[in-house]
Parts: C-alpha cells; sequence; structure tokens
C-alpha cells in the first residue's frame, strides 16, 4: 500500500509506503533510503514484516522518489529533514518507531537517535557514517558535493545514473544478476536532477553537523550493519559500535556498501536478530488490546 501526506506543520510533501498491520498499536519500523535511493528500495522486506505482525513505513526523503522538492537547500538538512520525519510519524499515528536507515538515511537515523530518543525505540544503521570530523576536510566535501550538484543540473540523471555506478564504493555490485543492476538503474533514474542536487548541498557530508560527539548520548539498542567489502564504512561501524553504551556490530561477508542489495538474506536475519528481541512484548500487548 502506498499513500501520500501533507505534513501541515513543516509544509512539505512527503511520499512513503506502508506494509503490514496497520492497527496502530503494532510496532513501527520506519526505513529511511539512502542517496539516489526511494522507498522501493525496501519493497523486500515488506513480506518480512507483515509476517512478524509490525506495520512499516518506507519513506521517500526530501527531493528523492515521489516527495516533493524543497527550493531551499537548507530545508534539507539533517535537523530539518529529521523534524520533518517526527512530524510524518505522528500524523501517521507512530509516536515511537525502530528506525532502520541505509548509508544517508542511517546518517538521518543516528541524528533522530541523538536528537530525539524518545522517538527511537531502537535503530539499526547500514553502512552509516557520523559525518566528516575536520572542518578542512568538511570544507573539501563541500565543494566537491557543490560541483557534483552542478553537473547533474546540467548533464541530467542519466549522466547521474552512470556516474554514480561507476564508483568504487559501488564495484562489489558487479557480480549482481544483470535484472537487479537495472532494477538498481530504474531507481535512480526516478529521480529529478533538482532533488539530488539539493539534497548533496543540503544534507551531504560535508554540510551535515559532524555526529561523532553525539554517538555516546544514544540509549537504545543499536546495530551497526556494514560489509565486509566496504573496508571503510567496516571500520566505522566497529568504531561506532564502541562508543555507544547498548550496540552491536554486524560485518556481513560478500556484501560491499549496499548490504540489504548485495545480500539480502543475510541482511534480513540481521534484522530480524535485532527486532525480535524488542518487539516480543509490543508485539503481545498490542495483540491483547484488540
Amino acid at each position: 500500500m502506498s499513500g501520500s501526506r501533507l505534513c501541515v506543520e513543516r509544509d512539505l510533501r512527503y511520499h512513503f509506503l506502508l506494509w503490514g498491520s496497520q492497527r496502530v498499536q503494532a510496532p513501527a519500523v520506519v526505513f529511511l533510503h539512502g542517496f539516489a535511493g526511494s522507498a522501493r528500495d525496501w519493497e523486500r522486506i515488506g513480506d518480512t514484516i507483515e509476517r512478524l505482525g509490525l506495520r512499516g513505513m518506507a519513506i521517500d526523503l526530501p527531493g528523492h522518489g515521489d516527495s516533493e522538492v524543497p527550493e531551499d537547500p537548507s530545508r534539507f538538512s539533517i535537523e530539518e529533514t529529521t523534524r520533518d520525519l517526527c512530524a510524518l510519524l505522528e500524523l501517521t499515528g507512530i509516536r515511537e518507531a525502530h528506525w532502520v536507515g541505509y548509508s544517508m538515511g542511517g546518517r538521518i537515523a543516528l541524528y533522530a537517535a541523538a536528537k530525539h530518543p524518545k522517538r527511537v525505540r531502537t535503530l539499526l544503521a547500514e553502512s552509516a557514517s557520523p559525518g566528516i570530523e575536520g572542518e578542512a576536510d568538511r570544507a573539501a566535501r563541500r565543494t566537491s558535493d557543490e560541483a557534483l550538484a552542478s553537473e547533474i543540473e546540467h548533464r541530467g540523471i542519466e549522466w547521474f545514473a552512470e556516474r554514480w555506478a561507476a564508483q568504487p564504493l559501488f564495484e562489489s555490485q558487479g557480480s549482481l544478476p544483470a535484472r537487479t543492476v537495472a532494477l538498481v538503474r530504474e531507481s535512480r533514474l526516478r529521480n529529478r536532477p533538482a532533488g539530488l542536487a539539493g539534497s548533496l548541498k543540503g544534507i551531504g557530508q560535508g554540510v551535515q553537523p559532524y555526529l561523532g560527539p553525539l554517538l555516546p548520548s544514544i540509549r537504545c539498542p543499536t546495530l551497526f550493519v556494514s560489509g565486509g567489502l566496504d573496508p571503510k564504512y567496516d571500520a566505522l561501524a566497529a568504531w561506532m559500535a564502541a562508543l555507544l553504551p547498548d550496540a552491536k556490530h554486524v560485518a556481513t561477508p560478500r556484501a560491499g556498501h549496499n548490504v540489504h542489495l548485495e545480500q539480502p538474506a543475510a541482511f534480513e536475519q540481521a534484522l530480524l536478530e535485532h527486532l525480535t528481541p524488542h518487539i516480543g512484548a509490543a508485539g503481545a500487548s498490542a495483540r491483547s488490546s484488540l
């Protein structure tokens, strides 16, 4: 099921997909995609969510998929986006959720867990980063992201899709079935140049605040998932897990940056093992109250 709601308080229209139970009492799981992705990237997870009797919600982030493209790049910021998401959850009857975020979505989920802890029951961050610590390095990344944003706007979405797929970060996806590779490309092509450009300028790692000092304040049960073929983010996941008071790290063999795409069964198993201890009592309570 899909739906579109106007987040009245925040004046931005978001598109999202809903799966599983729509009972208000059922525990909710919120999925956030990575840069140039969309809510549809999580569709395979829908069956698992339904089987567990949970409420599943995957959201198109600002400028992505069918969500609105803000005119002001600052409206894409991690602070503004997180406020939007909390308001959107409130509109759909979700006060607290299990958050699952991939890459850019993982950064947003980390920020939400630190700044809005009452909204985040548990957290799964896949191939996520706390951002860039040094100001000089952030400035260099801002310059790089702004240049890429300009190229996307001038060269178009097809040029971007080719360039983005050719990054060393996604080299491990070369062994995926041709149909899977085609679907990933199709997903990227559904985005709009203005949306991706705005996202780079508004919520890229060069502009977002460095989250390192906030990590020890994240008290909810947290799982960091990384790919064994993605050494940079694998090391980041291990480092972040060591800083949090209640965190684990799972490195997935034969997976690169996008674990849920490259090794979906392993990712779903990690998600199940992460959620199960925390949904049992809530799920039983929800069923008994019906």
